[in-house]
């Protein structure tokens, strides 16, 4: 296995929102550093961490239950990779934690 954590998937607010009519975001990015050894033909993977703590701003039955579909890719040799998340039902605010894993 070539490395494994966890990320901050951020929706940001409402407030943030690129609709003019105040709708919680659809899509968020984090990029992911630091791993001097992923060469773009490793595999990446991302998905949702359920755990007890969930994150700053949802708990973990809405980590469980929000609709959010998660990807990763972009991988720069020698750099990292994006993980992409997008709410494929309506859409979501705040932090998500994400963990991911690259071969």
């Amino acid at each position: 296995m070539g490395a494994q954590g966890t990320a901050t998937l951020n929706f940001g607010s409402f407030a943030s929102s690129s609709s003019t009519y105040g709708q919680p975001n659809t899509e968020a990015k984090v990029t992911i550093t630091g791993q001097a050894a992923i060469i773009a033909g490793s595999l990446v993977e991302a998905w949702i961490r359920a755990e007890p703590a969930g994150s700053a701003d949802h708990s973990m039955d809405e980590h469980s239950i929000e609709n959010i579909r998660v990807v990763a890719g972009n991988i720069a040799a020698g750099i990292g990779f994006d993980i992409l998340g997008e709410c494929t039902l309506g859409g979501t605010y705040g932090t998500f934690t994400i963990c991911w894993v690259w071969n």
